[in-house]
């Protein structure tokens, strides 16, 4: 269900109003998603993978291609935000439903 963004209860319910917000709670099931917290998890997956993937990307269009400058300038804001930001939204519904599967109770 994390790769859907669905709440990790019930399956129903959407884990985001916008982009990376989580609800507070789930409109299905009602499930307080205030108390699942992500913290820093998802920036850093984000950071760790499309920071290496964009640094082999870099380097295999700047040796292989030799673009100007202004090409790289351009193309990789464009690849890299929405990959960061897919990275970012996955990492934090997989956190969040990891933390209410092992909570303690």
């Amino acid at each position: 269900m994390a790769l859907l963004g669905r709440c990790p209860r019930c399956g129903q319910g959407r884990l985001f109003q916008g982009l990376l917000d989580l609800r507070p709670a789930c409109a299905a099931c009602g499930l307080d998603l205030r108390a699942h917290d992500a913290g820093d998890g998802p920036a850093v997956a984000a950071i760790f993978v499309i920071g290496a993937a964009a640094m082999l990307g870099a380097f295999l269009v700047e040796f292989r291609l030799q673009p100007p400058l202004w090409v790289h300038a351009v193309l990789w804001p464009v690849l890299m935000l929405p990959a960061a930001v897919v990275t970012m939204r996955i990492a934090k519904a997989l956190l969040v439903a990891l933390h209410y599967r092992h909570r303690s109770a």
